[in-house]
């Protein structure tokens, strides 16, 4: 990885994906790699600006890295992924999803829920939910090896903060994770 000029690091719902990209501004290459897996690769490009889209984890999210030239034989590599520059990407996901990590019995998970459609994923499985009412919202049910979990949700009573999202594993309360 001589051309190495820009790396990613993207939260999915799946997991924290690394992407990579080489652009040989010599010989036109590119090469794009996804959590260290070759994706694309073109070698001999005589227009070296342009665009390669290409797909990122389980649920195949488009990704695209613009090259813009800046000036004489300086490059910008932009990311965008599902058509949105990657820090707007971040700064949506932050609204529709919940994320947590914890740590049980020496392994580390990260849970992800999916606000709009209620799929909760962890380490990058989509999990087998059992959701029900209850008297102060919702709560949605699930393993994780032997844990039982389960996402309450219940409203802030604030129009502003909307609803508020709870993981509790073994009648504990885990503390929401930043991305």
């Amino acid at each position: 990885m001589t051309d190495l000029v820009a790396v990613w690091e993207v939260a999915l719902s799946d997991g924290v994906h690394k992407i990579e990209f080489e652009h040989g501004t010599t010989s036109g290459k590119r090469v794009v790699y996804v959590d260290g897996k070759e994706e694309i690769r073109k070698e001999w490009m005589f227009k070296l600006v342009g665009k390669e889209t290409f797909p990122v984890g389980v649920s195949k999210t488009k990704a695209t890295i613009n090259i813009d030239a800046v000036s004489g034989f300086a490059y910008e590599y932009t990311l965008e992924i599902n058509g949105k520059s990657l820090k707007k990407y971040m700064e949506n996901r932050s609204k529709t999803t919940n994320t947590w990590v914890l740590s049980l019995g020496g392994t580390d998970y990260r849970v992800v829920l999916e606000k709009d459609t209620m799929d909760v994923w962890c380490n990058g499985q989509k999990m087998e939910t059992a959701g029900e009412f209850v008297e102060d919202g919702t709560e949605t049910h699930f393993s994780v090896g032997d844990h039982s979990c389960c996402i309450k949700a219940v409203s802030s009573g604030k129009r502003k903060e909307g609803i508020i999202h709870t993981l509790i594993v073994d009648d504990r309360e885990i503390p929401e994770a930043v991305e």
